[in-house]
């Protein structure tokens, strides 16, 4: 069983796995997918999970969980790291503490590692996935950020974070924040290297997680050129005996952050665990270094004529 390197982050030295499993598959909903699958990774050796409320995910993730458990597959509750994120039309003060009670019973915890603000924009209460551009409404960041710290003070959650914040985001969060953020889990790859983010997560001491390292769905490059099909990383991956995929952990991997990547094919879960052996010359990071950038997740649903972002400039804050 591989050994995944731990980063200590916090002000309490939590550890954080630095390579964890995504349970995000669209569409969403197909429980017994996900139960699998996160059986699967737990026998070859993941103890980083990843979900969120509007992924559907929680329920078969719990279930996995107590399957291993019954099984010895891990002794205890305590030997996971365990992430999920509070759905926009609940980042509103009143609804956050019932939102992260209900996560705590679809998983079948008592407690979560890390909670996280999934997106900065609030929804109204009864909006539901996929939402109406008109259902969009700008975050009261102070009082959603208070609830958070309430559920940390409540011993519900160890740390308490958010998920695709921008510097200015983050700057506007930590103004009022009596708990600064403990991760920032946005979209990271060698097409969007969140060279500015990682420098301002760096200096206000908030661990950075990414997503997507191998590129997100649909993606807006020119000929769907996604990071596992970019020809710098296939030149790399063959002259290393590695895959592009691993080439493209590992990048991720040496910039300090923590990745959870989604594979549901046991295999690719064992390869995707074989990147910490190795090392990216001077020249490979040089070459990746000068890949032209553009973010991939634009999240274009939370922009329209109808809602407080009229363009994905104003809700990403020019960060594209």
């Amino acid at each position: 069983m591989v050994s995944i390197p731990v980063a200590t982050f916090g002000s309490a030295g939590q550890k954080i796995p630095l390579l964890g499993f995504g349970t995000a598959d669209f569409p969403f909903g197909e429980y017994e997918a996900v139960k699998q699958s996160v059986r699967h990774a737990i026998e070859v050796g993941y103890r980083h999970f990843d979900t969120a409320a509007v992924y559907q995910s929680e329920k078969p993730l719990g279930d996995a969980i107590a399957e291993a458990l019954h099984r010895g597959l891990i002794k205890s509750r305590d030997e996971l790291f365990v992430t999920s994120k509070l759905f926009s039309s609940n980042a509103h003060s009143h609804l956050v503490l019932p939102a992260l009670q209900e996560t705590l019973k679809n998983l079948g915890l008592e407690y979560l590692d890390l909670y996280l603000i999934h997106f900065p924009v609030s929804l109204k209460p009864e909006a539901q996935f996929p939402f109406k551009p008109d259902e969009t409404l700008v975050m009261d960041f102070e009082s959603v950020w208070k609830a958070m710290e309430e559920c940390q003070n409540l011993g519900l959650t160890k740390s308490i974070g958010v998920s695709n914040f921008t510097c200015k985001k983050i700057e506007k969060l930590l103004a009022t924040a009596r708990i600064p953020p403990a991760v920032n889990q946005v979209e990271m790859h060698i097409f969007w290297q969140q060279k500015q983010l990682r420098k301002l997560c760096e200096e206000k001491g908030i661990h950075m997680t990414a997503y997507s390292a191998l590129g997100p769905k649909g993606t807006p490059w020119e000929g769907n050129n996604k990071p596992i099909e970019c020809q710098v990383v296939k030149e790399i991956a063959s002259g290393r005996g590695k895959t592009a995929a691993q080439v493209c952990l590992r990048w991720v991997h040496e910039q300090g952050v923590s990745v959870v990547v989604k594979s549901f094919n046991k295999e690719r879960m064992k390869e995707n665990l074989k990147i910490f052996d190795w090392e990216l010359s001077e020249e490979d990071l040089q070459k990746i270094n000068q890949i032209p950038q553009k973010r991939g997740n634009l999240a274009e649903a939370f922009v329209a004529d109808e809602s407080p972002y009229k363009s994905l400039s104003e809700l990403w804050d020019g960060e594209l």
